[in-house]
């Protein structure tokens, strides 16, 4: 049994029936319309997947219908049927949108045919719709959590670069996310409907990286036994990646200059310039300023791909947005765990507030997936946690030295101002917690938050300064 909504309108009442019950013969859910007027009115009561239409009506002609339907409901199929056809009006059918154009009499296989691709066309079409929701829900910026100022300021920076064709530099150590952030100013970009490719700098050897960024003729070397396409052909139109571009060599640094400024190259062992369209993505871990120093790294090609440099903070220094990330991956790992898991206990989200995250959010990540997989009940407490969250929350975050045994008073040899404001940026600004951790109550840190002219609101402005 066919599956699909049809619409036949015809002013001949005996033929339009006739379809009518012929196309509900092969499963087809089928109305009718003898006019324009009806056929209108029922396309806006319903929707329609495919409208079967005469070109003579009474009222106005099938061409009208044709161009109202693609006007207001454009993912309706339009099939159109004429008496008297010629090549004229079936070009100007299609080009007005026309899925197809049958001369009367038309042959029954044949208009079950034309439904049927007209359907098959409609079901690719919204795949692909569902496809681009998936992918805006996977890579879009609703995909970076965090609330934090410094996560705020690197939101502002992308949805003001994205859509530009500016090259972007992304900063931050290991785990923090910079090939989300990537992903996300390709999504929000109007390249999105393009190639993004990624390449990790640093995984390849400089032989075979120039390779694979520029791809090579047959013989340019041992092993070259085909001519093949680099990556900045296969980005060509869209975005391209380049992850740990701190790596590079000198001589792969001054390719990638002359990309930058001529938007062309040659394959490795060939003469043959190509152009490409590709907007650069970058990012490191490395200080690029001091190898630039050093001479390790090329100052001109820095300037030229550090036009907008986007930091990625690392997790220790957002740790307020630990309970957004943890809730955000329960989620995602309840899903394919088949697991209920609820959240963390307070105890268990303190242990993961106080860790310093070496790993950042790929570590964070790492270990709720672990959690979720081991758990037994639908609250993750802090016992099943890994060992080492264990063994370096015993203090908090910053060193045991520094605040001597725990309290103020042990740790007045350093500027006091400076501990009050390390243990808030430890605690996201928890007061509460704060106190605890400093071995005072929250009346004396109110006080002495005043004395200092400490808030948080003249501290987040300092850092976006």
């Amino acid at each position: 049994m066919n599956q699909g909504s049809l619409l036949v309108v015809d002013d001949d009442r005996h033929i339009c029936e006739a379809m009518a019950d012929y196309l509900r013969s092969l499963g087809y859910r089928t109305e009718t319309a003898v006019n324009y007027r009806d056929a209108v009115d029922r396309i806006k009561e319903f929707r329609f997947e495919v409208v079967i239409c005469d070109v003579n009506l009474p009222d106005q002609d099938g061409f009208q219908l044709l161009e109202w339907v693609v006007q207001n409901k454009p993912d309706t199929a339009v099939i159109l049927l004429t008496g008297y056809g010629t090549i004229e009006s079936a070009v100007e059918a299609i080009r007005i949108g026309a899925f197809d154009y049958l001369t009367k009499p038309v042959i029954d296989d044949e208009l079950n045919f034309s439904i049927q691709r007209a359907l098959g066309q409609r079901r690719i079409v919204e795949e692909n719709r569902q496809l681009k929701k998936q992918l805006d829900q996977k890579f879009g910026m609703s995909n970076i959590i965090g609330r934090d100022y410094k996560m705020s300021k690197l939101f502002d920076l992308v949805e003001s670069v994205a859509d530009t064709r500016t090259t972007v530099l992304i900063l931050g150590e290991n785990g923090t996310g910079k090939t989300i952030t990537a992903r996300a100013i390709h999504q929000m970009s109007s390249r999105r409907d393009k190639p993004f490719v990624e390449v990790a700098c640093g995984a390849l050897p400089e032989t075979l990286l120039e390779s694979e960024l520029f791809g090579h003729v047959a013989g340019a070397f041992t092993g070259a036994n085909h001519d093949k396409v680099g990556k900045f052909l296969q980005a060509n139109g869209g975005t391209l990646f380049l992850d740990e571009i701190g790596t590079a060599s000198p001589s792969l640094q001054v390719r990638l200059l002359r990309v930058l400024q001529d938007r062309e190259f040659e394959p490795v062992g060939s003469n043959q310039t190509h152009k490409v369209d590709v907007r650069l993505v970058l990012a490191t871990n490395d200080d690029l300023e001091e190898k630039v120093r050093r001479g390790e790294f090329r100052q001109d090609l820095f300037y030229r791909i550090n036009v907008i440099s986007v930091t990625q903070p690392p997790l220790r220094e957002r740790i307020g947005d630990i309970p957004l990330l943890v809730d955000h991956y329960i989620k995602q790992f309840n899903d394919q765990a088949g697991k209920r898991v609820r959240g963390f206990d307070d105890q268990a989200l303190q242990c993961l507030q106080r860790y310093h995250w070496p790993g950042n959010v790929r570590e964070l990540l790492n270990v709720v997936e672990r959690a979720v997989v081991l758990a037994k009940g639908d609250v993750i407490n802090a016992s099943e946690l890994p060992e080492q969250i264990h063994r370096e929350t015993q203090e908090h975050q910053f060193e045991v030295g520094r605040l001597g045994n725990g309290n103020l008073k042990s740790a007045l040899a350093n500027p006091e101002r400076q501990i009050i404001v390390d243990a808030l940026e430890a605690s996201g600004w928890n007061r509460q917690e704060t106190a605890r951790l400093l071995g005072i109550n929250r009346t004396t840190l109110y006080k002495k938050m005043k004395k200092f002219d400490i808030t948080y609101e003249r501290h987040a402005q300092m850092m976006f300064q």
